[in-house]
């Protein structure tokens, strides 16, 4: 009768894990989720994605009664890397000319534009898209180094998915953007 209930509990316990790792990898579209939400709501009505030929920028927005909210702008320069589908990115660093791979800034209205801590490790993976034009999905996460700054010590997850718009800028006619990705 024991090694029957303990079966049954392992089997019950491993359906939980199972079902819990299931909800992991299924988390709804353009979300985010961390620590970060100490500091304020992360709740999200929508994203928009920006490409240039120099960076990537997802901005994740809420509605605050007459007001909107710039819930988390995250922005990876692409110096030096191809972004494509499949490929993770290194969010933690700098780029080859020193300028830091990715920031985040929060600015909620009516306060002043807040820039977090330097990203001390993370990534960014693209699912798919990543062009202008392109149906862009993804997914992030990255912790701020501790000390000081905004969010220091505390981390920050997302998903996205929308369609990529044209930030303006960047290649001339014919010429490759970033790495070699024909524009």
């Amino acid at each position: 009768m024991r090694s029957a209930v303990r079966a049954l509990a392992a089997l019950t316990l491993s359906g939980v894990v199972s079902g819990a790792g299931m909800l992991a990898c299924a988390r709804p579209d353009n979300s985010l989720s961390g620590s970060v939400s100490e500091l304020f709501p992360l709740e999200v009505s929508r994203v928009e994605i920006l490409r240039n030929a120099e960076a990537l920028q997802v901005s994740y927005f809420r509605n605050n009664d007459l007001d909107v909210d710039l819930v988390v702008r995250l922005t990876v320069s692409t110096e030096g890397l191809e972004l494509r589908p499949g490929a993770k990115v290194n969010l933690a660093g700098m780029t080859p000319s020193g300028v830091a791979r990715a920031t985040v800034v929060h600015l909620n209205a009516g306060e002043p534009a807040r820039v977090f801590a330097p990203v001390e490790k993370g990534d960014l993976q693209l699912e798919s898209g990543g062009n202008p034009g392109e149906q862009t999905r993804g997914d992030f996460s990255m912790s701020f180094k501790k000390g000081e700054g905004y969010g220091a010590g505390r981390s920050l997850e997302g998903t996205f998915s929308s369609e990529a718009r044209d930030a303006g800028f960047g290649p001339e006619e014919g010429e490759p953007l970033d790495a070699g990705t024909p524009p």
